[in-house]
C-alpha cells in the first residue's frame, strides 16, 4: 500500500482472520491489515511464502501475523483454526475468504469428482468459514465478512465453468448472509477484484499480448496489482463502513 493510504483506527488491535493469506492478493491483505496494527491471523497451504512473509513483517514492524497451515477443503480443519484463533488471539472481528483457485478446465473434461473438489475449495470454505466466525462476531457484538468473488462471471470467460460457478454464488451467499447475520450487527460484502496481475498469474497466464488486451479494456490505463484491492477490503473492514451491507464492491479499473 502506498504511504498516503487510509488509516483506520477501528481496525487497530482488531482479530481478522484471512484465508490465502500467504501469497498474491491474500498476501497483500496480510501485509494491509498488519499495517493498521490488526491481530492477522491467516490460513495457507504454502509454508514458505507464508513464513517468509510472517517474518518479513516481523522484520519490519517487530511484530507478527499469524500463520496456521490449512487446507480450506478440510471444513472441521478451518473451523478448528478459526476456533483456536478466536480462544488464544480474541474473538473474530472480521473475515476475509480469499482463498480460491482459478486453474483452467475444459468443460468436457470435467467430472463429478472435478467439480465437487472445485466447490469444496472455490465456494464450500466461505460458507463454513462464517458460520464459525460469526459465532465469534456475534459474541463481540458484530463484525464484517467480506467474500471475494472475480470478474470473471461478467466478463463470460471459457475454460472456466466450475470456477465461475462457485464465484456467481458467492453474492447470493453474501446477500442471504448479510440478511441473517445484520440483526447481530455483522456487515457481509462481496469485493469484486478485476485483472489483478500477480505472480501466478503471469507465470501461467498472462503475458504482454494478454496485459495489454486487459488494460485496453480497463478504463483506468495501469497495472492493477494487489496493493490496489486492500484498500477496498481495509474499508469494508473498518466502521467506517457500518451502514454498508449485502454489496459488491468491484476494484476493476474501471472494466465496464
Amino acid at each position: 500500500m502506498s504511504e498516503d493510504a487510509g488509516r483506520y483506527p477501528s481496525l487497530e488491535q482488531r482479530v481478522v482472520f484471512i484465508t490465502g493469506g500467504g501469497s498474491g492478493i491474500g498476501a497483500g491483505l496480510t501485509r494491509a491489515f498488519h499495517g493498521q496494527g490488526a491481530v492477522v491471523a491467516f490460513v495457507d497451504i504454502d509454508d514458505a511464502a507464508s513464513q517468509a512473509l510472517v517474518e518479513e513483517l516481523k522484520a519490519e514492524t517487530g511484530r507478527a501475523p499469524h500463520y496456521y497451515h490449512c487446507d480450506i477443503r478440510d471444513v472441521a480443519a478451518l473451523q478448528s483454526v478459526i476456533a483456536e484463533v478466536g480462544q488464544t488471539l480474541g474473538a473474530i472481528r472480521t473475515l476475509v475468504n480469499n482463498a480460491a483457485n482459478d486453474d483452467r478446465h475444459s468443460w468436457d473434461d470435467i467430472d463429478v469428482e472435478y467439480w465437487d473438489e472445485r466447490m469444496s475449495l472455490n465456494l464450500r470454505p466461505m460458507f463454513f468459514a462464517a458460520q464459525a466466525a460469526a459465532r465469534q462476531m456475534i459474541e463481540a457484538g458484530g463484525g464484517s465478512v467480506i467474500n471475494f468473488g472475480s470478474i470473471s462471471v461478467r466478463m463470460a470467460l471459457g475454460d472456466l465453468s466450475c470456477y465461475m460457478t462457485a464465484k456467481a454464488a458467492v453474492h447470493g451467499l453474501t446477500r442471504s448472509l448479510a440478511r441473517d447475520l445484520g440483526p447481530h450487527d455483522i456487515r457481509v460484502n462481496t469485493l469484486v477484484p478485476g485483472s489483478i496481475i500477480t505472480e501466478r498469474q503471469l507465470e501461467k497466464w498472462i503475458g504482454p499480448e494478454e496485459e495489454a488486451s486487459i488494460q485496453e479494456r480497463q478504463s483506468l490505463k495501469f497495472r492493477l496489482e494487489a496493493h490496489h484491492v486492500a484498500p477496498a477490503v481495509l474499508f469494508l473492514a473498518s466502521t467506517d463502513s457500518q451502514a454498508i451491507s449485502g454489496q459488491e464492491l468491484a476494484v476493476d479499473g474501471g472494466w465496464g
